[in-house]
């Protein structure tokens, strides 16, 4: 009998029409598919496709700035219409691509001035380059890190032409050792630079030196604060600050004690776009933008104007209400926890899932993306009693969870409530009768 002949590329592309992939990639799909012998897995195919392209997920993990679904969610929208990111109104010339978002950060910061670049590694990276290139900036061995993604800080302080001092211990360094390695014959010292460890902690034996100390060394402080923490005293939320923000850097108050030039992101606890912002004395900002590195690094008019979006939220006051972050934040352990109940009756009620199979329980979640780390706060969410990671993730939008010893946890923090209707949905149609 004679093999029956495959379909053709365009019919079976043709055919791939409602998994929303646009034809040619279509076209592609349905190649692979018959080349491989297989056209009847053309659609599977088009799915697995599909969803390799940036998807919108359910954040259920507990990690609230979770480095790869993003971190800060942020909705922002703008009209399609040209905007004035290097143009001046006044004068009808062309105007500055920093002015606009910059000084809105230098009042949050209580700074001079502020720029912004495309992220925090750029903005430590622009800062060394233009400040210290071919000098001497010494470094507690207690802050040499690795942040992530390969982000060391020696090696960006070589790329960016500087010397790294190294002064003090893993554990302890005091003002004596960077005295030293400022004041010993042949110095060469441009700043001090201090960074925020980011994602790990030293606990025992161990001393550090604060901005305000190293403001009287006489010579430039620059300070990675890294997570973007605008005020300690976080006065755009209700009440005394989070438990988990203590020891966290803050913008205001590294400028506040010392600092000449700061560096952080956008996209952690600020609650805005990746971005790196830096902020400080005018003098040292101004030699960091007519660098030319910061061409290279410059935000695109999108990411400025969410940054700008980003400010003014905070500076009417709304961010507690109107950045994700910060919502998530604020939602108590309670309410966490009526949501969750009201998920499992739901479940029990109209999908007829399994007494005890989904329960509520008190869980740890984590800021993430390097911010406060080693802290926790108490949250709430589901637990299923059994590993449904993979079937969670093929749902409509994906769920990402986390599992442990065969149980599935889906902690609500991060959890918008609008979704929880499709918490409802997809865990129904896992676990329903």
């Amino acid at each position: 009998m004679p093999s029956q002949r495959p379909p053709s590329v365009d019919a079976l592309a043709r055919s791939l029409a409602p998994s929303g992939l646009p034809h040619p990639l279509c076209v592609e799909v349905a190649r692979a598919a018959i080349a491989a012998g297989a056209p009847d897995r053309a659609a599977a195919l088009a799915e697995t496709r599909r969803r390799s392209l940036l998807t919108d997920v359910i954040n259920a993990t507990g990690v609230l700035l979770h480095t790869n679904l993003g971190r800060a969610p942020l909705a922002h929208a703008q009209p399609a219409r040209a905007q004035t990111v290097e143009f001046d109104l006044e004068t009808g010339e062309r105007g500055s691509r920093q002015r606009a978002v910059g000084q809105l950060f230098a009042k949050l910061c209580g700074a001079e001035s502020a720029m912004v670049v495309n992220n925090n590694a750029g903005a430590v990276l622009l800062v060394l380059a233009a400040l210290a290139a071919g000098r001497e900036v010494p470094v507690s061995r207690g802050e040499s890190v690795e942040i992530g993604g390969s982000f060391r800080v020696p090696e960006v302080m070589e790329q960016s032409g500087c010397r790294l001092i190294d002064v003090g211990t893993t554990n302890r360094t005091r003002l004596d050792d960077y005295r030293r390695a400022v004041e010993r014959p042949g110095a060469d010292v441009a700043l001090v630079m201090k960074v925020h460890p980011s994602n790990y902690r030293v606990d025992g034996f161990v001393e550090e030196t604060t901005i305000a100390e190293l403001a009287t060394l006489g010579v430039p402080v620059m300070a990675d604060i890294g997570s973007g923490l605008l005020d300690a005293n976080a006065p755009w939320l209700r009440g005394a600050p989070p438990a988990w923000l203590a020891g966290e850097p803050a913008a205001v108050q590294a400028i506040a004690d010392g600092a000449d030039i700061i560096t952080f992101s956008g996209d952690k606890l600020l609650g805005g776009p990746q971005a790196g912002i830096i902020a400080g004395r005018a003098d040292l900002v101004d030699r960091c933008a007519r660098h030319p590195l910061a061409r290279a690094l410059r935000p695109g008019g999108l990411v400025l104007r969410s940054l700008q979006d980003t400010a003014l939220t905070y500076l009417d006051k709304r961010a507690a209400t109107d950045l994700a972050f910060w919502r998530m934040v604020s939602r108590s352990v309670g309410e966490l926890e009526a949501s969750a109940e009201r998920v499992v009756e739901r479940l029990l009620a109209e999908f007829g899932v399994a007494d005890g199979l989904v329960g509520v329980e008190r869980m740890d979640a984590l800021p993430g993306a390097g911010s406060a780390p080693g802290v926790t706060m108490p949250s709430a969410g589901l637990v299923v009693e059994r590993d449904v990671l993979d079937a969670l993730r093929a749902s409509t939008p994906p769920i990402i969870a986390r599992s442990r010893d065969h149980r599935t946890f889906l902690d609500l923090r991060a959890v918008e409530p609008e979704d929880h209707e499709v918490l409802v949905v997809e865990l129904g149609r896992v676990l329903g009768a």
